[in-house]
């Protein structure tokens, strides 16, 4: 059983693993993965740079975590819909995908890991293992369970998951990355979002 102590000592702790990971997010959008110094990441925090290497020992695992903030930041909700409404659990899956992908901060980490990718290519690596594919595989589980309860026929949940996914992001995400002012207004992203649950029920579910 913690102490009022160690409790609060944990707290401290929290708080300074926030304050290295907001720093750190805000330094590699201005200045990159290269860019981005520790010892500018400790500074910027207000934390020692012995604090900072007690929490993360390199940059790929402060990196890491930087990633994992970012797809967990508007991802409160993480309970999974239970199986026999397709659409419904689709549209939870959905609007969560479509939120996650229009926060200007994820708009920025992809802007960045594309940029540094060249000189750092494994940072692409995760951004993609430890940032979409949590997400990615849990919609997966759920086309399973949807398959397996006989609510829907997905033979192939990997390209089901892909389809449902890519149709949100090529209208929510990815032209922000090209298209200068691109903001879908709140009504759109749904409308986004709608037709690619009402496409993907037509290819999948069972009437």
């Amino acid at each position: 059983m913690a102490t009022g102590t160690g409790v609060y000592h944990q707290q401290l702790a929290e708080q300074k693993r926030t304050a290295i990971i907001d720093a750190a997010t805000r330094l590699f959008m201005a200045h990159g993965y290269a860019g981005a110094s520790l010892a500018r990441v400790a500074q910027d925090a207000e934390v020692s740079k012995a604090t900072l290497f007690k929490q993360f020992p390199t940059k790929a695992a402060l990196f890491e975590a930087v990633v994992t903030q970012q797809w967990d930041a508007a991802d409160d909700d993480r309970t999974t819909p239970e199986p026999g409404d397709l659409a419904r659990g689709l549209r939870v899956y959905g609007r969560r995908y479509a939120a996650l992908m229009s926060r200007p901060e994820m708009v920025g980490l992809y802007r960045m890991v594309i940029a540094e990718m060249p000189r750092f290519p494994q940072i692409a690596d995760t951004q993609f293992e430890s940032g979409k594919m949590p997400f990615f595989r849990a919609v997966q589980h759920y086309l399973q369970a949807e398959h397996d309860a006989g609510a829907a026929r997905v033979d192939d949940t990997l390209m089901a998951a892909t389809n449902f996914l890519g149709m949100i992001g090529s209208y929510v995400f990815w032209p922000r990355l090209m298209v200068v002012g691109w903001d879908p207004t709140p009504a759109e992203v749904e409308n986004a979002v709608d037709e690619a649950v009402a496409t993907t029920v037509a290819r999948h579910g069972i009437a």
